[in-house]
This record gives C-alpha cells, sequence and structure tokens, in this order.
C-alpha cells in the first residue's frame, strides 16, 4: 500500500510544474491552495454520499478521488505522506478516545 502512495505522491510532485493546459494536476496546482482544498471537501461530501446510498462501486470512486486530492493537498503544503503514515503508526494500539483526550487543548 504504502508503495502505491509513494508512487502517487512523486507523480503529483512531478507533473505540479507540468504544462497546466496538458495536466490536472498542474492546473489544480495552479489555481492555489483554496482551490486545491475546496476539491478535497467536495471528494469528502461526495463519500460520504456514496457511503450513505450503500454504493460499494461508487464508494471506490470516490475514495480514489478524496486520497489524490489529500495528497495534491499535502504536497502543495510540502508535508510527506509519510508523515502522515508514521502518525497512524504512531496511533496504532492507542484508544481513539485515549488519544483524542490526550491531545493539547486550543
Amino acid at each position: 500500500m504504502r508503495a502505491t502512495l509513494q508512487t502517487l505522491e512523486q507523480t503529483i510532485r512531478q507533473r505540479r510544474s507540468a504544462d497546466p493546459s496538458t495536466s490536472y494536476v498542474a492546473k489544480l496546482a495552479a489555481r492555489g491552495r483554496a482551490k486545491i482544498a475546496q476539491k478535497v471537501g467536495e471528494e469528502a461530501v461526495e463519500t460520504v454520499i456514496a457511503a450513505m446510498a450503500d454504493d460499494r462501486s461508487e464508494i471506490v470512486g470516490e475514495s480514489a478521488d478524496l486520497i489524490f486530492h489529500l495528497m495534491m493537498l499535502l504536497t502543495d503544503m510540502d508535508v510527506p505522506f509519510d508523515a502522515v503514515l508514521d502518525e497512524l503508526d504512531r496511533r496504532e494500539g492507542v484508544s481513539g478516545i485515549a488519544e483524542k483526550a490526550a491531545r493539547p487543548k486550543d
């Protein structure tokens, strides 16, 4: 699984500087972080809609779109996906309730 995500991350990084007329990644990157973040939100909503409709094939496609756009956002912020995976590894075996309670309060 990590290999697929690492390949996707590399592809996104490479295509950010491509011609926006031929690359969706370059086109979205050129529109800026706010647009990328908006796409993450849109894909998250579409994923929820697919789940609520109990549409397994649709949720697979929407989940792929969501992960792709999240990777775009992380790349735009220069956050390697390995940092997210490392955080998930850190949380492994820790109760979600305990983990949330241990977070700093704002």
